[in-house]
């Protein structure tokens, strides 16, 4: 018996697309609500008829005409297909999310104008891309297919995944060079079940760039009033806003729980104003050269007097037996205001933060005085005492080769022993 439901999606979300292709292969009856008023992303999928079908809120979501409901993509395109080499398409499926979706999403969102651009984090995402297409097409040298001799669910996956690299910024001297991932994703693209859903794609012809202004656009808004006003009008309107304050919204009980939290001290406020500032490093560090422009920025104007730098080694490595445990743990642990952070190793990973924070005036090496200190600020105790802290001497080599290595995510890491593997930037 097919398969036959609905599935609730937002318009060309790739994630869906899996589904539907599997769809058109396994003969799936399947009906798409992706638009308004039968489905409205942002808020038919927060409604208690909604959450209560799928309580994560998540797209896409489908339902059968059993009364089935199942979330994640690659469940639902998994629903209802055969259990044939099972294991090496859920490998390619896992692969597709985990190796390819993040440096795909880092490169191509900016030029989408729905993320901001960040130098570094680009070119790291264009060398993970190029890793990617290398294996792939060492693996399609001697294949058609990535499992067996017909397109089966890894394809469908690892195709969609790659479906906006190939759209945005893939222009052809840059993917020439891997004839079997293009000869397979060409083929892919353009059989019938494919085509029933993408339609006819074209191949990006010069790589798409970040656009400020698009981006900016794209930031949320204020509703402005639907009649256009005249100058004077607009500065009448302004007066008027400046005298009359907007009425309070009405807060929901989280929000009032949280407005009624006390409010928390900045605990460098009785600090003097250091001539450091952080905010001029961070836009070197993001726009510019690493080594040639944003490293010399930051010892050039750097306080040893009025701030610190700190290296912290997570203490128990045997936890993380996975990469992206490492990663989980890194975006959940660590607040500090600019901080680059390394997941190395292989069998075992081990999480290994280099962070730059502020420290009160005469803080020592023997201390974890300023921003680890207990007691300072309670917003900055969540699981340090997980890692051992360990303050760095900015004049020492062994600072400077760290600095280097961690905020350029290059180097030998000599004091480590374990290739680099990938980091994060918190600002």
């Amino acid at each position: 018996m097919a398969v036959a439901g609905t599935l609730y999606t937002y318009p060309e979300n790739w994630r869906a697309f899996k589904a539907l292709i599997a769809a058109q292969y396994s003969g799936a009856k399947i009906k798409v609500l992706s638009t308004p008023p039968q489905f409205h992303f942002g808020q038919t999928n927060k409604t208690p008829e909604f959450l209560k079908k799928f309580p994560v809120g998540k797209v896409p979501a489908f339902e059968g005409e059993d009364g089935f409901c199942i979330f994640e993509s690659n469940a639902i395109a998994h629903y209802g297909t055969t259990q044939e080499a099972a294991s090496q398409i859920l490998q390619w499926v896992s692969f597709a999310d985990s190796d390819i979706v993040p440096p795909a999403s880092t490169w191509v969102f900016p030029t989408l104008g729905i993320m901001q651009y960040n130098k570094q984090a680009t070119e790291y995402a264009k060398e993970e891309v190029k890793r990617i297409l290398s294996l792939l097409d060492s693996h399609l040298k001697t294949r058609t297919f990535l499992v067996g001799d017909r397109i089966t669910l890894a394809d469908i996956t690892v195709v969609c995944t790659l479906l906006w690299l190939y759209k945005q910024v893939l222009e052809p001297p840059f993917r020439q060079q891997y004839e079997n991932v293009n000869r397979w994703f060409v083929t892919c693209v353009n059989q019938p079940q494919f085509k029933a859903i993408l339609g006819d794609l074209k191949l990006c012809e010069k790589m798409a760039q970040f656009d400020a202004k698009k981006f900016a656009e794209n930031q949320p808004k204020k509703e402005s009033s639907k009649k256009e006003k005249t100058p004077k009008e607009e500065k009448k309107a302004e007066k008027k806003e400046e005298k009359k304050p907007e009425p309070e919204e009405e807060l929901d009980e989280c929000e009032q729980a949280l407005a009624a939290e006390p409010k928390s001290k900045d605990p460098f406020a009785h600090l003097p104003k250091s001539p450091f500032i952080m905010d001029e490093f961070k836009r070197k560090y993001s726009n510019e050269d690493t080594l040639k422009v944003a490293l010399p920025h930051f010892w050039e104007h750097f306080d040893k007097d009025g701030w610190s730098i700190w290296y912290a080694e997570y203490r128990f490595p045997e936890e993380l037996a996975q990469t992206f445990m490492s990663c989980n743990l890194i975006t959940e642990n660590i607040g500090s205001p600019a901080a680059t952070l390394r997941v190395s190793g292989e069998a075992i990973p081990s999480i290994l933060p280099a962070s730059l924070c502020p420290s009160p005036l005469g803080a020592t090496s023997e201390t974890t005085e300023g921003f680890l200190r207990p007691g300072l600020s309670p917003d900055w105790q969540v699981d340090y005492e997980s890692y051992t802290w360990r303050k760095l001497e900015p004049e020492s080599e062994e600072c400077k080769t760290l600095v280097k290595e961690y905020f350029a995510w290059e180097g030998d890491f000599k004091h480590v022993g374990k290739a680099f593997n990938q980091g994060k930037v918190f600002k």
